[in-house]
């Protein structure tokens, strides 16, 4: 394992302004690992939330404004020997491979965050943040798209091809395109998910055909009722997401049911383990990673 190049946030700061090489230098000294390794099984742990504008965590809307604290979360979580890796935009990813946080790590970039929670345009979710060509340039195991369809809103179909590009150019890296697809729609102005089965069972067709090929295709969805059935849909891995952590003891009991499957290979959590209501990290990720090894 490569010293980290710096060890305090001021450090961080201090070679943002300095030497910004250092950024692509740590990624390139970093000790990368495949996605798939062992017992096959995934764990791992998202913050691309607040590049999207969306800071609230249950009934806290302040949650996630210090990204100090949030990184003290994020590097707690990593230090548990099951977790496998994180998701994030690359400000959060940077922070961290200078940290020394992402030796041995699998890492998924964020690529569209161009839906700012509570917009107007929310659903013309263009990629403003992570690119094929950037994940690649730093020895990352994939990208992760949000994909939400709204059959009312002409937003959709930009953000169907923005995703289906992605997939294209992921693939001629060679690297994993993560989909997270939602059938949603506006009620009372906001935008909101359908989580019944038979919508995450459409969202997932429309969205697992994006693209020229499936090659490098995986699944992130919701746990749903029937999910049994929806699994039906895929021959997609698949990694189950978190959500907002209201009743973390009801979450963990879903994906462990869910985890079951065979298709689903894991699960990529974020609030619900970076922000329990007991403010116990390491409790909660510890939790999860008995969940899924």
């Amino acid at each position: 394992m490569s010293e980290p190049p710096v060890r305090t946030y001021a450090d961080v700061t201090a070679i943002r302004t300095a030497n910004p090489t250092a950024v692509a230098q740590a990624w390139q000294a970093r000790a990368a690992r495949p996605t798939v390794r062992g017992d096959g099984r995934l764990m791992i742990v998202a913050a691309d939330h607040p590049a999207r504008g969306a800071l609230a965590v249950g009934d806290r809307p302040t949650a996630m404004n210090s990204r100090i604290e949030l990184l003290d979360r994020l590097r707690a979580a990593l230090a548990d020997p099951g977790v496998d890796g994180v998701l994030a935009t690359a400000d959060i990813l940077d922070d961290l491979v200078l940290l020394g946080a992402l030796e041995d790590k699998v890492v998924f970039s964020s690529f569209n965050r161009g839906g700012l929670a509570g917009s107007s345009f929310e659903l013309d979710d263009r990629m403003t943040g992570a690119t094929a060509a950037s994940t690649a340039a730093a020895n990352m195991n994939g990208g992760k798209m949000l994909c939400r369809i709204d059959l009312d809103d002409a937003g959709t179909v930009a953000t169907m091809a923005a995703c289906a590009q992605a997939v294209d150019e992921l693939a001629a890296h060679g690297l994993i395109a993560m989909l997270e697809p939602f059938m949603s729609s506006r009620v009372n102005g906001k935008v909101r998910n359908d989580l019944s089965p038979d919508a995450v069972v459409k969202s997932v067709h429309i969205s697992q055909g994006l693209g020229s090929t499936s090659a490098y295709t995986w699944m992130k969805l919701p746990v749903v009722p029937e999910m049994d059935r929806v699994m039906e849909s895929t021959t997609m891995p698949t990694l189950l997401l978190g959500g907002d952590p209201t009743d973390p003891d009801a979450a963990f009991a879903s994906w462990e049911k869910a985890l079951a499957l065979p298709a689903v290979k894991g699960l990529i959590v974020g609030r619900t383990l970076l922000y329990p209501p007991d403010d116990d990290v390491a409790g909660a990720v510890s939790t999860a990673v008995k969940l899924v090894r």
